[in-house]
């Protein structure tokens, strides 16, 4: 066998060092991922969020919507929408998880979104319809923004307008109040009363 150099024998050891290096560095990561997930679902969080170190190949995923604890997670690569889901506390009485694809491959920065049936969005908006028309006289500005056609700027204007004449005798002098024009009109008529 022939001899080997200072230089050589220096080389040599240089390369083993660095392979014992990454392969420690492997076997750390492979073992270390599945344990920090282990720890933090055992552990829980108040709040909805998991708070772990990141580990290469994690998933941050923002969960939102009809779901029990919306928030951010972290989520071991290779995790699908319904892990997200499910890490969110699993979804509400409300949701609609057939226009959720569940089995798709999360990615990273993604924003998971739950939506609501939409008869109890409807319902909800239904039961706001039914009230009846708005009184003018005892109206707020929040009162307001909820009728077609009015925003926040129209309907303070339409609160100074009352205050400053005294209160509305009709729903026809809204057509003094700036930003109120013909079709605005007949969306207040259905909705308002003197």
């Amino acid at each position: 066998m022939p001899e080997l150099s200072r230089n050589q024998v220096v080389v040599y050891a240089a390369i083993a060092v660095a392979l014992l290096l990454v392969g420690a560095r492997a076997i750390r990561g492979e073992g270390g991922t599945d344990a920090s997930f282990a720890a933090a679902d055992s552990g829980g969080s108040s709040s909805g969020s998991f708070s772990i170190s990141g580990q290469a190949g994690d998933l941050v995923v923002d969960v939102t919507g009809a779901v029990r604890r919306p928030g951010v997670y972290r989520m071991p690569a290779g995790s699908r929408v319904d892990d997200a889901v499910t890490r969110a506390g699993g979804p509400t009485g409300k949701a609609e998880l057939e226009a959720v694809n569940l089995a798709a491959h999360l990615a990273d920065g993604q924003q998971v979104v739950v939506p609501e049936h939409l008869a109890a969005a409807a319902a909800a908006e239904g039961a706001g319809a039914e009230e009846g028309p708005i009184s003018l006289g005892t109206a707020t500005v929040q009162q307001l923004e909820e009728i077609d056609g009015i925003g926040p700027v129209t309907a303070g204007d339409i609160v100074d307008f009352r205050d400053e004449h005294g209160g509305l005798s009709s729903v026809d002098q809204l057509d003094q109040v700036p930003g109120i024009g013909p079709a605005t009109m007949e969306a207040l008529r259905d909705r308002l009363q003197p």
